[in-house]
């Protein structure tokens, strides 16, 4: 099947954000620029790559179709929480090897909770639309109140973006090609300048209820927490819808790299980390931003190019099938010639 430019554009805008913000996390505290530019971010990019994950979940619900999920997400989860483990020792981030299976390193909870989310969706899809989307906001709100829930297998993150994935799988092609009309764009314009500025001029706003690993007690609002979750609910939809009616459904020479996300979800922590241990950077104006966000195109480049999924292709999908294609590319060349 041809792929979509539209869903592949939005996956390499949306996987380019990922990994700016990670960039630029270590300095949110710097400036009023950098910290609202993280916060803006954050309100919407990874509810928008949830959702489009359960936009593509739509044969989720078999068995078959579960033990190839779990193949693809739980294999190389493990390969590289024992990967990071051993480097952070390597660039002086750990003296030791810790870490358990139980408790994902760097961004690795997103495999964790992807397969999640598939076995949680063969419940959730008898359920009508409205009212499981519903009870999933109603759980990502309570588990707020559970201070045992955290990081561990990555549960917090789990039921609390689980919301977004579910509306991504109820969402039709058809509802996604609704945004692109010229008024809906013109709204979410508006929209996406007046959360920035709102965000600007708000007093300092915690941002772990964005990244939702936290119970309410760790965000200094035990009681009236699920308050603050509902307004990031509320907030993160109508940002997400506002950045995917922008997404263009056109073509490009780079839009093929859409499909490679998940190599540099993987990979560019260990650019990040160096970054951070080595206290390489900073983001204290609009230069430094520029100058990031540019060393982030970098990267994200080179971890989509052919040579890094040739490398990293047995590790993370078990498959050579990379290399096969480069030595039949190369010998067809060398035959022609």
């Amino acid at each position: 099947m041809q792929r979509n430019p539209y869903f592949d554009n939005a996956k390499l805008i949306l996987i380019f954000l990922v990994v700016f913000g990670h960039m630029i996390q270590p300095f949110k505290g710097d400036s009023a620029l950098t910290g609202t530019l993280y916060t803006w971010m954050y309100t919407f990019h990874m509810p928008a790559f949830i959702l489009i994950a359960g936009f593509f979940a739509k044969g989720s619900g078999k068995i078959d179709y579960i033990i190839k999920l779990g193949k693809k997400l739980l294999i190389p989860y493990l390969i590289f929480q024992a990967i990071y483990s051993i480097y952070y020792v390597y660039i002086g981030k750990n003296d030791t090897l810790t870490g358990s299976v139980f408790y994902p390193h760097w961004s690795l909870w997103f495999l964790v909770s992807l397969f999640c989310w598939h076995i949680l969706l063969i419940l959730f899809r008898k359920i009508p639309p409205l009212l499981g989307i519903s009870i999933a906001v109603l759980f990502g709100i309570i588990i707020g109140y559970f201070d045992q829930v955290g990081h561990t297998f990555s549960l917090s993150r789990t039921f609390v973006f689980f919301p977004y994935f579910l509306i991504g799988f109820w969402t039709t092609e058809q509802q996604i090609r609704q945004l692109g009309r010229k008024s809906i764009k013109i709204a979410s314009s508006i929209v996406l300048v007046m959360v920035a500025v709102i965000i600007y001029f708000a007093p300092d706003i915690h941002t772990g209820w964005l990244l939702a690993s936290k119970p309410y007690t760790d965000l200094g609002a035990p009681l009236f927490g699920s308050f603050a979750r509902m307004s990031v609910y509320m907030t993160s939809i109508i940002m997400v819808t506002s950045v995917l009616a922008w997404i263009p459904s056109k073509r490009f020479s780079f839009t093929s790299l859409g499909a490679r996300t998940l190599y540099v979800y993987l990979l560019h922590g260990f650019f990040i980390q160096l970054f951070r241990q080595w206290g390489m950077f900073r983001a204290d104006n609009i230069i430094d931003l520029l100058s990031l966000a540019f060393i982030t195109l970098v990267i994200v480049f080179i971890l989509s190019s052919r040579t890094v999924i040739m490398i990293w292709q047995p590790l993370i999908e078990g498959s050579v099938s990379a290399f096969r294609k480069a030595m039949r590319s190369k010998k067809e060349g060398i035959n022609e010639g």
